[in-house]
């Protein structure tokens, strides 16, 4: 039947046809079968095993009604009164068979649904949702599945295989079939189910594989799933150099946003700023000001919320900035050993302000809808949105600074008061407010940076101290006043560290890239990009 008009943007309408859609799939999907008060008792009370298995036989046949009486046995919503079976919602009570209401008998008790078989409903649920109209629903409940390979199942999974339409989800519930086969007694099913499940990347296949070895009789059986085994686990090897990889790369990019600050107060200017953590920190609890500001007056837009904090971020730190560079800094340019005292006095004041306004707890801040999940590239690999949107947003950051200091003229007159004061100074260039603009820019990036950190973890106090030293790291080994040399640097040391982590562990990571920087700056003390030019050491 064909709709006469387009259905536009009535939910409810929308919400029906996909109800309908998901009872007119199970009943097409299953045999022309109603759950019966026998099953329905058979389910509900009596020995786990039985149950169990009475569980598994509705399923392979399931309707609608079977569907929800799973569903109230889950929720704990289902009585038992004598041979009848009564769900019970808001004080009502229905008969699972017929959905008619029905006056509850005095004396009904609850039915008891101990750990073992709350697992089989849940694995029964998961099993109903390869019907789900909803694509993504359908791969979860396969993934569920693949992890508990239950022979009663079968049925199910292949009339699920008969009715699917998607290439990709057909071939997942091909491996979730294999795995179960696996299992068969029939050898030639056994052998067909080996050869087909080396080309699944799933962790849990592996598990399947190697319980079956264990107890495969056969030698032609055993030799096929230890080829089978063998291509799994060098497909999972290489999802694991991707996802170490990317985490570096990762690590990297937020290494990028802290360092690119201090490239200017560092790299360019010479101040050794030590609150360069804390003005972080202050980007992070304007970005949680914000969201609270979102929850309570704009809840409708809080998807947007980040797009607000970002401006609003790099404004605050920028500020802050400005204000240490006019009341402190300006008075220790040239003397970096007081700057670093005075600054590092700076940032526990900080802490103790945010501290006495904010809490000394942590504070969470909340992803937008559109930065949660990932990419799922392989079975052991999952790319997740935020880290992808912090790549994308450290990439254009660098390009609006690199934009900035090398093509305006702000730009141009930073450039020339970090090179040669006194000549700026003689051409016109107000050299005071050109070190304002500069601090007030680095500190608004650190603010920017301590925005996207807010992403991947909670915010609190201490956030700048984990970062404050890497951050150093990267500014010196690049090159001191060399973005592309913080770039190569933030994003070496991202995929070191996260390569050496997965060899030798988190803290023997960290010492082995202190030790190699060392040793990189003791054979090329100006980093990897040297500045141009001559000097009296030349």
């Amino acid at each position: 039947m064909a709709l006469s008009r387009p259905l536009g943007g009535n939910d409810g309408v929308l919400f029906m046809i996909k109800q309908l859609f998901f009872a007119v799939a199970l009943l097409a999907a299953a045999s022309a079968h109603a759950l019966t008060a026998g099953e329905a008792k058979a389910i509900a009370v009596g020995e786990t095993d039985a149950r169990s298995e009475a569980l598994n036989k509705a399923v392979a046949t399931a309707d609608e009604r079977t569907a929800a009486f799973i569903q109230a046995l889950s929720d704990e919503a289902v009585k038992i009164a004598g041979d009848k079976v009564f769900v019970v919602r808001n004080g009502k009570a229905t008969d699972p068979v017929t959905g008619a209401a029905t006056p509850l008998p005095d004396g009904a008790e609850d039915v008891i649904i101990n750990n073992r078989m709350r697992g089989e409903l849940d694995s029964a649920a998961a099993a109903l949702k390869l019907f789900s109209p909803d694509e993504k629903v359908r791969r979860g409940a396969i993934k569920s599945m693949l992890a508990e390979t239950d022979e009663a199942k079968l049925p199910l999974i292949e009339k699920a295989f008969a009715a699917e339409t998607n290439p990709e989800i057909k071939g997942q519930l091909e491996v979730v079939r294999a795995a179960i086969l696996l299992n068969s007694p029939d050898k030639s099913r056994r052998l067909q189910a080996a050869k087909l499940l080396a080309g699944s990347n799933n962790t849990n296949t592996k598990s399947v594989l190697i319980g079956r070895l264990k107890v495969e009789s056969e030698a032609d059986v055993k030799a096929a799933i230890e080829s089978s085994l063998r291509t799994v686990e060098a497909s999972l090897a290489w999802g694991d150099r991707i996802g170490a990889v990317f985490s570096g790369i990762s690590l990297g990019s937020i290494l990028l946003l802290v360092a690119l600050g201090l490239a200017i107060t560092y790299g360019l200017m010479g101040v050794i700023n030590m609150a360069h953590g804390e003005l972080m920190m202050i980007g992070a609890y304007a970005t949680y000001v914000v969201q609270g500001l979102f929850q309570k007056y704009l809840p409708g837009a809080f998807d947007w919320y980040l797009l607000a904090a970002i401006p609003v971020a790099f404004a605050a730190s920028a500020l802050m900035g400005a204000l240490l560079e006019q009341s402190v800094i300006r008075f220790l340019y040239g003397r970096p050993l007081e700057t670093l005292l005075a600054t590092w006095g700076i940032s526990l004041m900080l802490q103790q302000l945010v501290r006495s306004v904010f809490g000394a707890q942590n504070v969470g801040v909340e992803n937008p809808s559109w930065m949660s999940g990932g990419v799922q590239i392989l079975g052991n690999l999952q790319l997740p949105w935020n880290r992808i949107i912090i790549i994308g947003f450290a990439a254009v950051v660098l390009l609006g600074m690199a934009f900035l200091i090398g093509r305006t003229r702000l730009g141009l007159f930073v450039r020339g008061v970090t090179q040669n004061r006194p000549i700026a100074s003689c051409m016109g260039v107000n050299t005071a407010r050109i070190d304002t603009y500069a601090f007030a820019l680095g500190s608004g990036i650190a603010g920017l940076a301590g925005c996207a950190l807010s992403q991947i973890g909670n915010v609190g106090p201490d956030l700048g101290q984990g970062y404050i030293v890497d951050a150093f790291m990267v500014v010196v080994l690049g090159g001191v006043g060399q973005l592309a040399g913080t770039v190569y640097a933030a994003l070496g040391l991202g995929v070191l560290n996260k390569f050496l982590e997965g060899w030798a562990g988190a803290v023997l990571a960290k010492i082995a890239v202190l030790v190699l920087i060392i040793i990189f700056i003791q054979k090329r003390p100006q980093g990897i990009f040297a500045v141009k030019g001559r000097s009296a050491e030349a």
